[in-house]
């Protein structure tokens, strides 16, 4: 009987073990509380310890009853794309303001993909902002312009 091991499941549990870890040290450098009383240090311990013990478990899984996975082909245009989208952003919500930046980033990301049209990609993106405005501005409230220094408003 042929074992196999699933990479994939290997490398992603690693990571959620590694990210649970990191929580936990993070954590330790607050007061824990008592389990009556918990302090500011007690909820990320206790998610830490659950995403690293999951991991943990995913990290099994890959090693006893993984898969055979076949990769298909890499996305790399959506992949340059998209983090291009998050970079342009990051560096311009502050000079452009959250709507324009929301507006071009929404634009950017719905055309990652071949098969967009241009009119559906401006209707999502359209969508989207609206939609982010009203949630990150007007219900979160968040101190955002709504336009920028950039377009002299």
């Amino acid at each position: 009987m042929e074992r196999r091991r699933s990479f994939p499941d290997v490398l992603a549990g690693g990571m959620f073990v590694l990210l649970g870890g990191a929580f936990v040290v993070g954590s330790l450098g607050y007061e824990l509380g008592t389990p009556l009383r918990m302090g500011p240090g007690a909820f990320p311990l206790l998610v830490g310890v659950l995403v690293a013990a999951l991991g943990l478990g995913i990290v099994v899984k890959g090693l006893v009853a993984g898969e055979m996975i076949v990769f298909g082909r890499i996305p790399w245009r959506a992949i340059g794309v998209i983090t291009l989208a998050l970079v342009f952003f990051g560096f311009t919500v502050r000079g452009l303001g959250f709507v324009p930046a929301s507006a071009v980033t929404a634009l950017l990301t719905t055309l990652a993909d071949s098969r967009v049209r241009p009119l559906m990609a401006v209707a999502v993106a359209a969508g989207l902002t609206l939609a982010s405005t009203l949630i990150f501005v007007v219900g979160l409230q968040l101190r955002l312009p709504l336009w920028g220094p950039w377009l002299g408003f």
